[in-house]
């Protein structure tokens, strides 16, 4: 087995960005891997993978977020101080050693619309982090971001049935 450590964005308009990173946690626990996805802007007890959770060994799941969309013009100060908490949870996380995988759900869009400072951040994730592999999702990933990244893959956004009015299913987008 190769060593973890690497860095992976997922990113782009398209569906999957989120999919994708539990996809890759599923496949890790199943190899006996310890994961953390750190939801960022969320907190919905009801999406499948909180559900999911209690029966997935290795696997913690933990909101950094209120169950409101966030103002990202006009932002609450509450929900600054929650992706604050939630990037303090990440650091301590990937420093601890006591994950395989860790997953910053959302984390593109804190960073895009400045509910946390880009460089800082950065700076973090350019450092070597061996042992624990670090994915990033969501969209407007910044440039500094995509470039410092070991794999990037975009979800393009090609057709969606949205937009024949099928609304959100539960088990399939949430």
């Amino acid at each position: 087995m190769s060593e973890l450590g690497l860095l992976q964005v997922y990113t782009g308009d398209g569906k999957g960005k989120t999919t994708a990173a539990l996809g890759l946690s599923l496949r890790a626990v199943g190899h006996g891997l310890r994961v953390l996805f750190l939801q960022f802007l969320k907190n919905d007890a009801t999406y499948g993978e909180c559900l999911a959770k209690a029966h997935l060994p290795n696997f913690d799941l933990v909101p950094v977020g209120r169950n409101e969309l966030v103002d990202f013009k006009h932002p609450d100060p509450i929900d600054i101080e929650l992706v604050r908490a939630g990037w303090d949870k990440a650091v301590e996380a990937i420093r601890s050693g006591n994950y395989d995988l860790v997953v910053l759900d959302e984390l593109t869009l804190v960073l895009a619309f400045d509910l946390l400072p880009l460089q800082p951040v950065l700076s973090f994730l350019a450092q070597p982090h061996r042992g624990t592999e670090v994915v990033v999702t969501g969209r407007y990933a910044p440039d500094e971001l995509i470039e410092m990244a070991d794999l990037v893959t975009e979800m393009t956004d090609i057709k969606h049935y949205f937009r024949k009015g099928i609304d959100s299913r539960d088990g399939i987008d949430h």
